[in-house]
């Protein structure tokens, strides 16, 4: 008999699964052990054991291709074995892997546009003119004010109103000749994207009709359709029309020496470094509008010259800067989706404080020489912190804790959970009861998680049970900083590099090493006093290191 065969969950947090490659194919003989996946989860890459004997029979997801838990991602069963009913049922289950789901919508969306009678207004010459999205974060516009009304000619570049965004007001332009036969939006009202501002066209259309074959396309989910044919023939009329290229054209009509002009357009002649008295307007009254700035070009093409303060009649070339914009998107990975969303969780829900501390750690660095002429492996001064964190934990118990909600656990094991940055991300690999462990012992554990962090190959048991952990940014050249509690911990240690600065020392400023550390609490769990007196402690323990060794 055929079984399913479904996404694991092979981390704490895991929440979906990446398909990093199949090591099997439909029809393949698989047995119990053998490897059927790579999975990519937000921690590391792992592999998929099948627990069947059988034969491959369904393969559900693609490569790279992400899941939920407990979706069906392959079928095992028996050669030749008819598995159509199996996976019919899977389908109409929709929460195996949200297919049908999203089929359901369109379905209903299909019966309701039935139920919409379709109107045909392609008799009327007249053109609807929408809410534009005049800035990047714009989801509607308020009419501040028109400049036309019901009845009066506009031609392509008149300026039909002016509409306020989230950033500023702007002037909303004409793109057809016609008579304004339809306002929609009084002043002072508001309208969303694409919604019904006006309708231009030929005296008499019968708008009304144009406006209701609108209203039903809007309803049957097309109506942004005839919104995008509106503004894609729009710039075909602009193309048509002769471009106003000579600085010897006749400048734009001015009063008082102002120059008529819309403020978009001498934004974009400022930005383009043009001489805006140079440009012929279009608009009305000779105003100059957007598109005679698009369609100008200077007779020559060196930069503009504007006067030097302080020198009349001295000119100064500006250079024009010409770059471009661009960027690139890429997927986020398990591992950053899940980075972003603890950690978001961490800090907008576990009221932060922190306590910072100098420590000098001129005997540390005395101490860890003389070590390592002994010790098999190189310690770090950083298996030093974690050590002396250990220590100073056995002595704070409370510090070592976590918050439950309803209650709060007071861990009496130490196990120090040990920041690495990975090219994705962050990975917390665990050292397990640090403070029963020798330092070259815990030097060595630590360069061997890391490496397996580096290159994918944690297991879960490496990566969870932390009850506090540290995070170290001194080898970049940071000397201080804070850090986001890493759940379920109630502190993370933020450890600064070590740095050559003046101290007092019997009454005389000398030369010492000094390291700034940083204790992130949750004050839910642990109060200023008790996170003061455990950095005393640690302080201490990392001036005279050999008391972390008793």
């Amino acid at each position: 008999m055929a079984e399913v065969i479904r996404m694991p969950k092979m981390s704490d947090t895991m929440e979906e699964g990446v398909i990093a490659s199949w090591l099997v194919k439909e029809g393949d003989k698989v047995k119990s052990g053998d490897i059927l996946a790579e999975v990519e989860t937000d921690k590391a890459t792992m592999e998929l054991e099948s627990y069947e004997d059988g034969t491959l029979l369904h393969i559900g997801v693609k490569e790279k291709d992400a899941v939920p838990i407990d979706a069906v991602i392959a079928i095992i069963g028996d050669e030749g074995e008819d598995i159509s009913g199996l996976l019919k049922e899977i389908e109409s289950g929709g929460s195996d892997n949200g297919a049908a789901k999203e089929e359901e919508p369109s379905d209903s969306g299909a019966a309701a546009d039935e139920d919409v009678e379709e109107i045909d207004a392609s008799d009327v010459n007249a053109t609807i003119v929408t809410m534009p999205k005049m800035s990047d974060t714009m989801t509607e516009g308020t009419i501040a004010s028109w400049q036309k009304k019901v009845g009066d000619s506009v031609s392509s570049g008149d300026v039909m109103a002016e509409v306020e965004t989230d950033k500023a007001t702007m002037e909303l332009e004409a793109y057809e000749d016609g008579t304004l036969l339809y306002i929609g939006v009084e002043e002072g009202d508001s309208v969303e994207v694409d919604g019904v501002l006006a309708i231009v066209g030929e005296k008499g259309a019968d708008f009304e009709k144009l406006l209701k074959a609108h209203q039903a396309k809007a309803k049957k989910g097309s109506g942004g359709e005839e919104k995008k044919e509106a503004k894609k023939e729009a710039p075909k009329k602009e193309e048509s029309k002769p471009a106003a290229t000579q600085e010897s054209a006749a400048p734009s009509t001015t009063e008082g020496g102002r120059v008529k002009a819309s403020p978009l357009a001498k934004k974009m002649a400022e930005d383009k470094g043009y001489d805006i008295t140079k440009i012929k307007g279009s608009g009305d009254h000779g105003r100059i509008v957007k598109k005679d700035v698009e369609n100008y070009t200077p007779a020559a093409q060196a930069p503009a010259q504007q006067a030097a303060a302080g020198g009349e009649g001295t000119t100064v070339n500006i250079p024009q800067v010409i770059g471009e914009e661009s960027y690139e998107e890429v997927n986020v990975s398990q591992m950053r989706k899940t980075i972003g969303k603890r950690l978001a969780e961490s800090k907008f829900s576990a009221p932060h404080f922190y306590v910072t501390m100098e420590i000098n750690m001129d005997k540390a660095i005395e101490a860890r020489k003389a070590m390592n002429e002994y010790s098999p492996v190189k310690i770090s001064f950083n298996d030093i912190v974690i050590k002396a964190v250990s220590a100073a934990l056995r002595q704070h118990p409370k510090v070592n804790s976590s918050w439950l909600g309803d209650k709060i656990r007071y861990n009496k094991h130490i196990h120090v959970g040990v920041a690495v940055a990975v090219d994705e991300g962050l990975l917390v690999p665990v050292i397990r009861f640090a403070d029963n462990k020798s330092l070259s012992h815990i030097s060595a554990e630590v360069k061997d998680l890391v490496g397996k962090a580096h290159n994918k190959k944690l297991q879960p048991s490496e990566w969870e049970g932390n009850t506090f952990t540290v995070s170290n940014l001194g080898m970049f050249g940071v000397e201080e900083f804070t850090a986001i509690i890493n759940p379920p911990d109630s502190c993370i240690l933020a450890i600064g590099g070590i740095k050559q600065t003046p101290i007092v020392k019997d009454g005389q400023v000398v030369p010492g090493n000094v390291m700034k550390v940083t204790l992130s609490a949750d004050h839910r769990v642990v109060d200023g006093a008790l996170g003061a007196a455990f950095l005393q402690t640690l302080k201490g323990l990392l001036e005279n290191p050999v008391r972390i060794l008793v």
